[in-house]
């Protein structure tokens, strides 16, 4: 966005609705609402009535709006937000007129990024403001807020003040050395390093789990053609997102869907049944299938309750010895009640169900929760999660740090130590984007709604 204008976007999605909302930023918001609204004083922080009225007169709606003058504002900047009925048609011919006032069409990102550049929050701020729309999950909100309160440039910013003070107390001997200085001892700061790298190393090990709770637990429905896995998946959606046959090899590729599990989110898989390819298109899709049941976070395995276990390929039994699996056996509409699985020596829990009565969904819910509460590593609420992008530049940190503990070790320069130390600085303020870094910033904005 160019320095000193005004810009304009609207602030919620388009399609009718109630309400809309146009929001604008700059220094001729005040000026704007005086045309537009007769109202050249603007009370701050007021929702108003007003009528709208174009630049020639006409009448657009009749509109709340309510002014923010700079700096007490989202932006830093005097901003107007202008809610108006909710229909697309009205909201961009309050657009259009803005534009025709002298206002310049938002781009995405730019009203977060333009508080980011006043100081109205750091970068790990902004990004929360992303997670917070995309949140799909109660636990995914949770550490949104928490984000968004601070807690990462909090813990960052810890880590920074710390590093700051050992890289001051080696740098006195470099820009000091014939002052009176107790003699060098390299013991505490030694020390520091080791405590530093292990509270990196604990930041950076909830990656993985900021990535679960964003992209949802990749859960695979795997089994046999006709097992059941396209009914499943449908039932516990709740909707009719697989194609349901007799025909066996229904699924060639394999269909993604999400859903909540209690206050996690899953992304469910379903895939081609495990057997004998007949033709190369039905291999492509058995090879699919065995690759996202090896690298999924939680494995269904469906089985026919009327017929024997099945043979799995060598790469499916495996993952099922790594745990985070569920046996679920299916079709017991089809066998005498009572009668238990033949599984094997297969030691994983296992749930019957019958997918196309609907009969024990609920249950396999549960047990879906139950094993997902178990199995996967959730850090406590004091704990601060961090980014692939976070985790990324601490593991730079943390490898200039490691660095320069070997060098203290080994009694080399002070001055390459120091380096070291700055180095890592500047990686961990890469998170907070205290360093400016165009490129960086101009590729995290983009992926912001506009008139976010």
């Amino acid at each position: 966005m160019p320095e000193g204008y005004t810009i304009v976007a609207a602030g919620t999605p388009t399609g009718e609705s109630a309400i809309a909302m146009v929001r604008l930023t700059g220094p001729d918001c005040e000026q704007l609402c005086a045309e537009a609204f007769g109202k050249p004083s603007p009370t701050p922080r007021l929702a108003t009535y007003g009528t709208y009225r174009s630049k020639s007169g006409d009448v657009i709606d009749k509109c709340v709006f309510t002014y923010f003058k700079e700096p007490a504002s989202f932006t830093g900047e005097d901003m107007l937000e202008i809610s108006t009925h909710g229909s697309p048609f009205i909201v961009q011919k309050v657009i259009q007129d803005l534009i025709a006032r002298g206002c310049q069409p938002a781009e995405p990102g730019d009203f977060s990024r333009t508080g980011f550049l006043n100081g109205k929050m750091d970068l790990t701020q902004a990004e929360a403001i992303i997670d917070l729309i995309h949140a799909r999950s109660g636990r995914a909100l949770e550490a949104a807020h928490k984000q968004l309160d601070g807690s990462i440039g909090n813990a960052v910013n810890e880590l920074v003040e710390t590093l700051l003070h050992l890289i001051a107390h080696l740098e006195a001997y470099i820009d000091f050395p014939d002052e009176d200085l107790p003699p060098e001892n390299m013991d505490g700061p030694s020390k520091e390093l080791s405590i530093l790298i292990r509270k990196i190393e604990n930041l950076i090990s909830t990656s993985e789990y900021t990535t679960l709770l964003h992209e949802g637990i990749c859960t695979v429905i795997a089994g046999e053609p006709n097992a059941g896995k396209s009914s499943l998946l449908n039932a516990l959606t709740g909707s009719e997102r697989a194609i349901v046959s007799d025909q066996p090899g229904t699924t060639r590729d394999y269909i993604e869907d999400r859903l909540t599990i209690g206050s996690y989110l899953l992304r469910v898989v379903d895939t081609a049944g495990l057997h004998e390819a007949q033709s190369d298109i039905e291999c492509i899709g058995i090879n699919k299938a065995i690759e996202q049941a090896s690298k999924s976070d939680l494995l269904l395995l469906v089985v026919d309750a009327s017929k024997p276990y099945p043979t799995l390929p060598e790469a499916v039994k495996e993952r099922l010895l790594q745990g985070k699996a569920l046996l679920v056996i299916n079709k017991t509409d089809l066998i005498e009640e009572g009668i238990p699985y033949n599984s094997g020596k297969l030691n994983i829990p296992h749930i019957q169900i019958s997918a196309l009565k609907q009969e024990g969904i609920n249950r396999l819910r549960n047990k879906i929760l139950e094993i997902l509460e178990s199995d996967i590593k959730v850090p406590d609420e004091q704990s601060v999660l961090v980014s692939a992008r976070h985790a990324g530049a601490l593991e730079v940190a943390k490898k200039a740090l490691m660095e320069a503990k070997q060098k203290l070790k080994e009694n080399i320069f002070i001055e390459l130590v120091a380096n070291d130390l700055r180095a890592s600085l500047e990686a961990m303020e890469q998170i907070t984007g205290r360093i400016d870094n165009e490129r960086m910033l101009d590729h995290l904005f983009s992926s912001f709604c506009i008139g976010k």
